[in-house]
Formats: C-alpha cells, structure tokens, sequence
C-alpha cells in the first residue's frame, strides 16, 4: 500500500504534489513504460509500487527520497527503484521523464533489493521512448517485445554511480543527519558533532562509518554536493547554490564537485557548474 505524507501547514503554497503514475500493475506485460510530465519542483505523495522501477528524466535532475537516505540522479542518469520501497519522488528543471516497471521474471538475477543510481545509455534512453510509444499491451514476440527484451538487458548492464546519501538507523546519529540535510551548511566540525551527541571523537566516527559506509566527512561533502545540484537544477544562481551548500566560494564549490566525483570514480559532468 502507499504510503502518505501530510502535506506541511504553512502560509505560503508548497511545491506542486502529484500523484503516483496510474499504472495497472497487474498489465500482463514483463516492461511497462509511461511518459509523464512534473512541473519544477514538483513531487511525489510517499508511495511504493510492486514491481521494480526505473525513473529517467530528459534533463534536470530526479532526487528519491526513501527511509534509508537519499538517491539523486543528475542528467544521463536514472533512479533503479527496488520493489515494496515506500518513496518519494522530486523533480527539479525537468520537463519530461518516463517510468518502466520492470517484473521480478524479467530482471532475475539482476533483480534489485535497494535503490540505486545508473548510468543512461543512448541506446536505453532511445528503447525507453520508442517502447512508452507503443501501446500497452504490445506485442511480446514482435517489435515490443524487443524493446523490452534490450531495456531489460540494458538496466542489468549499466554502471551504477555511487553518490547515494544513506542515513543512519541509529537514532541520535539519523537526528543529526536530518538536521546537517535541512541546512547543509552548518559549520560545526567533526569535534563539534562528537560534543553535541555527547561521545568521544573517536566513537562518533567508528559508529557513523558503521552505519553509512562513509565517513562523517565523505557523507557531509556528498550532502553538500547534491544539495548544490538540486539549487542549481532549480535555477538558483551558482554563488547562492554555494553559499547554501556551506561553501564561501564559487571556485571552493568546484574544488569539491571535481574531488567528489573522483572519489565516486563517476563519468558525472554536472550542468552548470
């Protein structure tokens, strides 16, 4: 069942909310593709699906929301949602995208059991369009039938980029990681952090590693990495996307995108920047 979020009571109109793609997904088909448009800014109700889902944007950038952190999928690349996953789903400079469901049957052994980020091919990108074309119920032993024969092969190849921002499960540490999400450009130092939860140095940085895979200072530069993508996909100005992510500089903000795709080993090239 979905999952629904309260929208927040302020003064002042939220970002626009749609509702999940109405997709029977019952369709007797292994890939089912739709196109759909989200206005800027736009996002989804929390909602799950279930089957595997592949969200792909022509442009701007998809940022998921789940329960377990933070997956952003810039220009080229795609969210690979797993099955029963409850999400949501934010768009920014984007003005269309498509959604494939993909069966259990037709992934296999590639089916996933977390979310991730991939890498677009040109031929994937083509086969999503040419198949979200066609009608619904195509034809599985003709020419819809092999669109979704090479989507499929195509998803279980394709490389995955490693900029997720995982959020601890432990309380206090998830607490923390929330907040450092609402306003990225907190200043306190890693000893600053350490006194806030009331442990040693050395105990806040073995328990964070433990739980993200990263370290405090990895998965703060990711954090602040993404959160400047997003404002920059959403039109803000390159100096205030710098200033918001905790950077004094333009040049300070580069420095950090180029050594945090190195890090990530990720063929990324971010617009605007």
């Amino acid at each position: 069942m979905a999952k629904q979020a309260k929208a927040p009571q302020t003064g002042h109109p939220g970002p626009p909310i749609v509702d999940k793609l109405p997709l029977p997904e019952e369709t007797p088909r292994p890939v089912t593709v739709l196109d759909q448009s989200f206005p800027n800014g736009a996002r989804t109700r929390w909602h799950s699906h279930r089957r595997t889902e592949l969200v792909h944007a022509s442009g701007g950038l998809l940022v998921l929301n789940t329960e377990d952190g933070t997956w952003t999928a810039p220009a080229g690349h795609a969210l690979l949602v797993a099955a029963n996953v409850p999400h949501e789903l934010a768009a920014y400079g984007c003005s269309e995208m498509r959604a494939a469901f993909l069966t259990d049957e037709a992934l296999g052994l590639a089916l996933p059991t977390t979310c991730r980020v991939i890498a677009v091919s040109e031929l994937l990108d083509i086969a999503l369009r040419a198949l979200a074309a066609g009608p619904l119920l195509y034809d599985l032993g003709g020419r819809g039938g092999h669109l979704a024969a090479l989507i499929t092969d195509e998803i279980t190849k394709a490389a995955e980029i490693q900029i997720a921002l995982p959020v601890p499960q432990n309380k206090t540490l998830r607490k923390l990681c929330r907040e450092l999400i609402q306003t990225p450009s907190l200043a306190l130092d890693l000893d600053g952090w350490s006194d806030r939860i009331g442990v040693s140095r050395s105990t806040f940085t073995r328990r964070f590693r433990a739980e993200t895979g990263l370290s405090f200072a990895e998965w703060r530069r990711r954090l602040r990495m993404l959160h400047a993508l997003t404002l920059r996909a959403d039109g803000a100005p390159l100096r205030l996307a710098a200033q918001t992510a905790g950077y004094r500089s333009t040049n300070a903000l580069r420095d950090m995108m180029r050594r945090t795709m190195a890090a990530t080993m990720t063929p990324l090239e971010p617009e605007g920047f």
